[in-house]
């Protein structure tokens, strides 16, 4: 299948990158999900119309493979490099959304990373998956677990830039709740 295919692509090119593969349930704890990622009980993403909650309110579908990075964290001491794949479920349905899409993320956690290291391997990943000549933009963004945040798109063959992955660095919050000191340690994420 052409998801298996690419996923299998993405993970062994990762591997090849120094990243250990983990994973992880796909019924995660509101905990994993939201609260161990500085993601706010205010937060829009924690509201029932955009996220399957399950048992009594108490777990969720997981909205994305975050939950996975922070289970290996909790289980590594730094220096490391993993990276997860998996379905992921959000109410979303529309013409460019479904409720259960496919997601690879990765994170590094080392001494003295910064958002140069991040962006040299998305250029990496993305020139070989799709060419050397492939346009790049980072757009700043905004997520709870990462700042500063970016998102990447890549310029099409017919003009049109397209949006393929989320990253940034781990914000110190994030690695606290992990039990990594943020004074020695930095890192970056970013989910495709």
């Amino acid at each position: 299948h052409p998801i298996n295919k690419i996923t299998n692509y993405l993970i062994n090119l990762l591997s090849e990158l120094g990243f250990d593969e983990i994973s992880g349930p796909e019924i995660e704890s509101e905990e994993f999900n939201f609260d161990m990622l500085n993601i706010k009980k205010s937060h829009p993403a924690r509201q029932m119309h955009d996220t399957f909650y399950i048992q009594n309110g108490k777990n969720v579908l997981r909205t994305h493979t975050s939950p996975v990075q922070i289970r290996g964290m909790l289980h590594s001491k730094p220096p490391f490099a993993l990276t997860s794949a998996g379905k992921v479920y959000r109410k979303d349905d529309d013409a460019t959304h479904l409720p259960m899409f496919h997601q690879i993320e990765g994170i590094c956690i080392d001494e003295d990373l910064c958002f140069a290291h991040l962006k040299d391997l998305i250029y990496r990943i993305v020139h070989t998956l799709f060419g050397d000549d492939t346009e790049i933009r980072f757009r700043p963004s905004y997520f709870p677990f990462t700042e500063p945040s970016a998102e990447v798109d890549i310029l099409s063959k017919d003009g049109k830039w397209l949006e393929i992955l989320g990253c940034g660095v781990v914000n110190p919050v994030v690695l606290e709740n992990c039990n990594i000191d943020p004074e020695i340690y930095s890192g970056f994420a970013f989910g495709l």
